[in-house]
């Protein structure tokens, strides 16, 4: 077995790596760039090596210093991880040419399923089901408007090098065509390197789901069961299960053959993935394969036990897998959720900056110890205090959750997700916890379409998308109501100043909905942790001996568990409370009625009118300024485009101006609501 291996990646997926490798008794070198240099994988590994700068294509993404770093370090092999250089075949080339090790199939696996025109010729040789579309490269707009024309709307547009949802278009008419090749093409070059665009039948109503398969260099070949991956935004996937609930015995059997038949006809070794798109009426095509470790392993490790990173390492080294087909195991039921640095009230653009909290809920499931089944695993590649760069993608961590079935399992994530503390930068938990509570997830009633479908206008956390609004109040003035009994337990208050408690109290709702609620408080004098909230006709009891000072409180509400979290100073109110659960968030005061009374004569102010500027949604680099002072501009006019965490963001002017100042310059680094342009008023 190899003695030592290098990691040529970052962040959540090489502590992945570092830490299966440890316990198979190898030695690792971990690569960092000047971002990098506090990062949590760089403490896990045995060795460092100083790759560059923080821009990928400087560090990450240099072939030669990466080989340079396995010589210095006297590594044998190398784990190129995902993403980056994970599906390139002049690098796995190299490596083989100067004898080191790759870790995952060779080169010319990877040069065969790469290329999406190449790999949809070969799998139509290889009789795997295959959707229609033109199998060479486009010229140009003019060109993938007639092929689309030939082919019938809804067309995709999609890059041949392409993968994470890069360089991926819908078109549902000429004009989406022409924008979205232009789209397609810049995005594809930026992320490959590579801007050649194909056009294919898009199936409507379509499902995502994928077969992981395992290869040794001695023809074995195992396809491990079927991922679900429908749930996606912008093409990215979301929340991921196995199996999936949509398919049929007979299905998965007929994906995982074609998924073999076309891993033999490249002759891969390692593992794998073949992604196939699943009409409405169970028919599948093949859609791509990607010739690497993917995102969503961890799924598959818990319901078939298997490390996936071992095995890499183990046919890497040329050992063959010992396991057959009819052992491959299909137990329970798995689901992962990614944790996403982004900002759901402003359409999840990325979100930057220190993690003041990072709290996930308690692991149960190692994970390079996949036999530990039925429990929480976190993968992550940061620490509390630690930094979210804008140079890389925007995870993270990795919830995953198994249970003995589906229901369970939903059950156990949405517990994971209310007891999951971050802090210092948005995320999309929230939003994981929503998705979680619609009744067509619960029924397994979905598509690739389900987060378009259901939030039209995009995601914001609020009270009223909880099941039980009134709970998130009661909450509140459970809450409060101990803060008050603690303050008037302790000593010192002056006679006839003591803190005076009260069982009534008038709850304020803040926000754009400004709500006065009306609850009263009853406390049994045999417990000091549970009272009773009446909100009209509802009572609430509740039980917690979770500490104030902590944001998870747990405890039961007549009778049955919850977790959330509350913070005692919300971000716009210094003296209000902020409570979430279940992905609903309520700001509110909780005062006694005369307070009440009071507070609605307190001026209300406006937020400031910024209808003549253009400001940075996201914080990132202005890539693109395309307008100058004095130049008269009409609305929907290209003004500018951010990039950040891989992803390019295009501003539009919103009315006919006048750009009447500039005030961040192109190249300069943004920060969210930074000024760009002022028109004139």
């Amino acid at each position: 077995m190899f003695t030592k291996i290098l990691i040529a990646n970052r962040g959540e997926i090489a502590c992945r790596i570092i830490t299966t490798a440890h316990k198979m008794g190898i030695k690792t070198v971990a690569l960092y760039s000047e971002a990098d240099k506090n990062s949590k994988h760089i403490k896990m590994a045995d060795e460092t090596f100083f790759i560059g700068p923080p821009p990928s294509r400087q560090s990450y993404l240099m072939a030669d210093k990466i080989l340079e770093a396995a010589k210095a370090t006297q590594a044998q092999a190398i784990h190129p991880g995902y993403g980056f250089l994970s599906e390139n075949a002049g690098f796995a080339k190299l490596c083989e040419d100067q004898g080191v090790v790759f870790i995952g199939p060779k080169h010319h696996s990877i040069s065969a399923m790469g290329d999406k025109i190449a790999s949809k010729i070969l799998a139509k040789q290889s009789g795997v089901n295959t959707i229609m579309g033109f199998d060479e490269a486009l010229n140009g707009p003019d060109e993938a408007v007639e092929k689309a024309e030939k082919i019938g709307y809804p067309v995709m547009l999609k890059a041949s090098a392409g993968g994470g949802g890069k360089g991926l278009r819908i078109a549902f008419n000429a004009q989406e065509v022409q924008t979205g090749f232009l789209s397609c093409r810049n995005e594809a070059m930026n992320s490959f390197g590579d801007d050649r665009i194909l056009i294919e039948k898009y199936i409507e109503s379509p499902r995502h789901i994928e077969i992981q398969i395992l290869a040794d260099r001695y023809g074995n070949t195992l396809y491990l069961n079927e991922r679900e991956c429908s749930i996606q935004r912008r093409h990215q996937k979301v929340i991921e299960e196995a199996p999936s609930a949509f398919v049929t015995p007979e299905m998965r059997r007929a994906m995982g053959q074609q998924a073999v038949q076309l891993a033999k006809a490249v002759n891969y070794q390692s593992a794998g993935t073949v992604e196939f798109v699943v009409g409405r009426d169970r028919q599948f095509y093949f859609l791509e394969m990607n010739t690497r470790l993917q995102v969503e392993h961890p799924v598959t490790e818990s319901i078939t036990g298997l490390d996936l990173v071992e095995w890499m390492i183990r046919i890497a080294y040329g050992e063959k897998l010992t396991i057959s087909q009819n052992e491959v195991k299909c137990q329970g039921w798995a689901i992962e959720c990614r944790i996403n640095a982004e900002d759901p009230e402003r359409q999840f653009l990325p979100s930057t900056g220190r993690l003041v909290r990072f709290q996930p809920p308690e692991a149960t499931m190692p994970a390079a110890s996949p036999q530990t089944q039925y429990g929480v695993r976190i993968d992550t590649g940061v620490v509390e205090g630690g930094e979210i760069p804008m140079y890389y993608d925007s995870m993270v961590a990795k919830l995953i959750v198994h249970a003995e079935n589906r229901t369970r399992a939903i059950e156990k994530m949405r517990e994971s997700l209310n007891a999951f503390v971050v802090r210092g930068v948005s995320t999309n938990i929230a939003f994981h916890l929503s998705i979680l509570q619609q009744q067509d997830f619960l029924e397994g009633n979905f598509d690739t379409h389900f987060i378009a479908h259901h939030y039209p206008q995009g995601f914001k956390p609020n009270r009223f998308s909880h099941p039980d609004p009134m709970f998130l109040v009661a909450l509140a003035a459970f809450v409060r109501r101990k803060s008050r009994e603690r303050t008037a337990n302790m000593s010192g208050q002056l006679p006839g100043y003591e803190v005076q408690l009260g069982q009534t109290y008038t709850v304020i709702t803040l926000g754009e909905q400004r709500q006065y609620i009306q609850v009263t408080i009853e406390e049994p004098t045999h417990s000091p942790a549970i009272a009773t909230i009446r909100i009209g006709s509802k009572k609430y009891e509740i039980e917690s001996h979770s500490r104030l000072s902590h944001i998870c409180i747990s405890g039961k509400v007549n009778g049955q568990p919850f977790v959330a979290q509350v913070e005692r100073h919300s971000p716009n109110t210094p003296m209000a409370l902020l409570i979430q659960h279940y992905g609903a968030c309520l700001e509110a005061l909780v005062v006694s009625p005369t307070m009440a009374d009071y507070y609605q004569y307190m001026p209300f102010k406006s937020k400031p009118d910024m209808s003549n500027f253009i400001i940075s949604p996201m914080p990132g680099l202005l890539l693109e300024l395309a307008v100058k002072v004095g130049q008269k501009v009409i609305a929907g006019q290209r003004i500018a485009v951010i990039e950040a965490m891989k992803m390019e963001n295009v501003l539009y002017a919103t009315k006919d101006a006048e750009i009447k100042v500039i005030h961040s310059q192109q190249g300069s680094t943004l920060n969210v609501d930074q000024k760009i342009i002022e028109f004139t008023s």
